[in-house]
């Protein structure tokens, strides 16, 4: 169906590990930091403390990969409107 409607697949090769390297980083952290310390109630439950976690980890909790700060600091400093801001 994909080939029909000239859509490709953006894997740099089957089951190359680099196409998901990211993603399994921040579901380990989830995993690590979230879940396995806390017994959720209900699944609601778990999704409002795991959005809870999702929001810390973009605007409080600082990166190795980003020179220790925040994904929310990096991505917004790489715009070009926030480049223009501190000229």
């Amino acid at each position: 169906m994909l080939k029909r409607h000239g859509i490709g697949i953006s894997m740099d090769g089957k089951g190359a590990w680099r196409g998901n390297v990211f993603v399994e980083r921040l579901w380990r952290s989830i995993k690590c930091e979230e879940i396995y310390l806390k017994a959720y109630d209900s699944v609601g439950c778990a999704r409002r403390s795991i959005a809870q976690y999702m929001t810390f980890y973009n605007s409080q909790r600082p990166h190795l990969a980003h020179n220790r700060t925040t994904p929310d600091e990096a991505y917004l400093a790489a715009l070009p409107f926030a480049q223009m801001q501190a000229v």
